[in-house]
């Protein structure tokens, strides 16, 4: 309401809330918030909104899910389920791999994903209109177009748009070996995110008690998501991260090499209002099974996992920080980090000086210890344990002079909001001279915009430059590394429409496109000739290839030049 003047303008917000139209922390902002629907197995995921708000589609999920005892693929979700009328005609396996951690009972798990159906290629829209208490429509409902798989159009009102199959096998006895199972699950999955350009939006009606969404490949078909309306809620929509040093620098304002340095993350809302008190975070039980009042959100996977371009990795739903320099020595770190390192205290070193060219460290919140010492006890102590807004790095002693990235992220579920936020400062060590970070590939922009920006997908971070911190090789996920995961996505997304063989389209240089290993090669190639397999072993990876290995250099007489490269 800024056009109407400062004067006039909390007069009208008063009286629209005494009527109960408007909450009182939505006064900040008129503009219209983007909202999560969710449909399990036809069933509405029910959703909470602030009344009187204006809001647009920014994600639609749909699952459909059964258990088999006996391994068919993914037939059974064409014969039975939410998802048996549609058309599976051309259904195919496309891409298999298993977890590398075992179950608790000793076993493994196995994924396999599946494209191509007839309903997975073709063209689809949704609408959305609001309903009042008898089931009457009330309000101008959403028409949204979905796309198709093949390529982006101009009218498609989403920038992500992954619609596929998955069979789990959740007892195979070996890695490699699934012969005598028994547990599967089959599921199909929708997945539609980023709401493109100037949304369409509706003004949330008085009388709403649910969210209608019909699709258009199934027209018989009306979902409904129960709606409950929150006049006055605790906070504001939006979501963003404070984050600064408590450690104070020297008096040139630099820090010292060995020196511990600790930071304190505020989770706010978009009106600036912190989420939590000052030096307290909620517990992990208190997050993920008791439900934060404020959105806060904690790594998930261990009840819903997630999958790299396959399955809903923005539900995995990590808060982390991440520290990382300096910044003109910022290059991927392909040491493979163990699973031991999560069960000690603090923070975890994952990239060093004289191993990795770059020092890099990163914290978990809660810490490792607890997140996934927790998760591995059958006491599951560490979930119950406090949760600090601080956290220590420490520069090592042999740290170069320059600029370090300190990076926090994370996301916040509020009322209907699903939103990610990042923050990253910066700090001299050993000098008081900026230095920058060199990366070797760009031009993300000419695909990322109108809706996919960097600075909305992911982890609503377009400061590439302090993604390497947190994202090296694991060892229970070797596909941690951001050229491995670009490599992957962008060869498995058919909306993709540059060549892949074109280096150039991302790379800047030729030399960055000529440290071969496997991780680099088979995160995008899906076989390679036998006399390699001989050589290197076969393709037992789709992420990297192989395991630990991958990450090595191969060789530096070898592919010195891609086909079609551009270079």
């Amino acid at each position: 309401m800024a056009s109407f003047g400062k004067s006039l303008a909390p007069h009208l917000q008063l009286g629209a809330l005494l009527l109960g139209l408007l909450p009182t922390a939505a006064l900040a902002s008129n503009d219209p918030v983007g909202i999560a629907l969710e449909i399990e197995d036809g069933h509405g995921v029910p959703l909470e909104l602030q009344a009187g708000g204006r809001y647009y589609v920014d994600q639609i999920d749909l699952r459909a899910a059964l258990a088999a005892s006996v391994d068919a693929g993914v037939d059974d979700l064409a014969a039975e389920g939410d998802f048996a009328d549609l058309d599976w005609s051309g259904v195919r396996l496309a891409d298999e791999e298993f977890v590398l951690l075992a179950n608790a009972d000793g076993t493994f798990t196995r994924r396999r994903f599946f494209r191509d159906a007839a309903w997975m290629e073709q063209a689809s829209s949704f609408v959305v209109q609001q309903l009042d208490g008898s089931g009457v429509p009330v309000g101008r409902p959403l028409v949204l177009e979905a796309g198709t798989d093949d390529a982006r159009q101009p009218g498609d009102d989403f920038f992500v748009r992954r619609l596929r199959a998955i069979q789990w096998t959740h007892d195979c006895a070996a890695l490699d070996d699934c012969s005598t199972a028994s547990r599967f699950e089959e599921e199909a999955l929708v997945e539609l995110r980023h709401a493109r350009g100037t949304p369409q939006s509706f003004l949330l009606h008085p009388h709403a008690a649910a969210l209608q969404v019909e699709w258009s490949l199934k027209p018989w078909q009306r979902y409904e998501v129960p709606l409950r309306q929150v006049v006055q809620p605790g906070w504001d929509y939006g979501f963003a991260i404070a984050l600064a040093p408590l450690t104070a620098p020297r008096a040139d304002g630099t820090y010292a090499p060995g020196t511990d340095i600790t930071f304190r993350m505020t989770l706010q809302d978009g009106s600036g209002t912190p989420l939590h008190p000052q030096g307290v975070l909620p517990t992990y039980n208190d997050v993920v099974f008791a439900g934060d009042p404020a959105g806060i959100q904690y790594y998930r996977a261990f009840f819903d996992p997630s999958a790299t371009y396959y399955r809903r990795k923005h539900r995995e739903r990590m808060l982390m920080a991440q520290i990382i320099g300096p910044a003109q020595d910022i290059r991927p770190i392909r040491s493979v980090v163990d699973l031991s390192l999560f069960f000690a205290p603090g923070a975890q070193v994952i990239g060093t000086p004289a191993r990795d060219g770059v020092y890099a460290e990163f914290t978990t919140i809660p810490q490792a210890s607890d997140l996934f010492g927790g998760a591995f006890d059958p006491t599951h102590a560490g979930w119950a344990a406090p949760v600090s807004d601080e956290f220590t790095f420490h520069i090592p002693a042999d740290a170069a002079p320059g600029t370090y990235l300190v990076t926090t992220k994370g996301r916040r579920v509020y009322q209907g909001e699903d939103r990610p936020a990042s923050t990253t400062i910066e700090i001299q060590v050993g000098q008081q001279e900026r230095t920058v970070a060199h990366l070797a590939t760009g031009n993300c922009e000419s695909c990322h915009q109108n809706g996919g920006e960097l600075s909305r997908v992911l982890h609503a971070n377009a400061n590439r430059a302090a993604c390497n911190g947190c994202h090296a090789p694991l060892s229970f996920e070797l596909e941690g590394p951001i050229y491995v995961r670009t490599h992957f996505v962008h060869s498995r997304s058919d909306r993709f429409d540059a060549p892949l063989e074109r280096c150039t389209t991302c790379h800047l240089d030729q030399h960055t496109t000529q440290r071969v290993s496997k991780s680099a090669c088979l995160s995008c190639h899906t076989e390679y000739p036998a006399w390699h397999e001989q050589a290197f072993g076969p393709v037992e990876s789709i992420y990297v290839g192989g395991g630990a290995e991958s990450f090595a250099s191969c060789t530096d007489g070898c592919h010195q030049t891609h086909p079609g490269s551009g270079f």
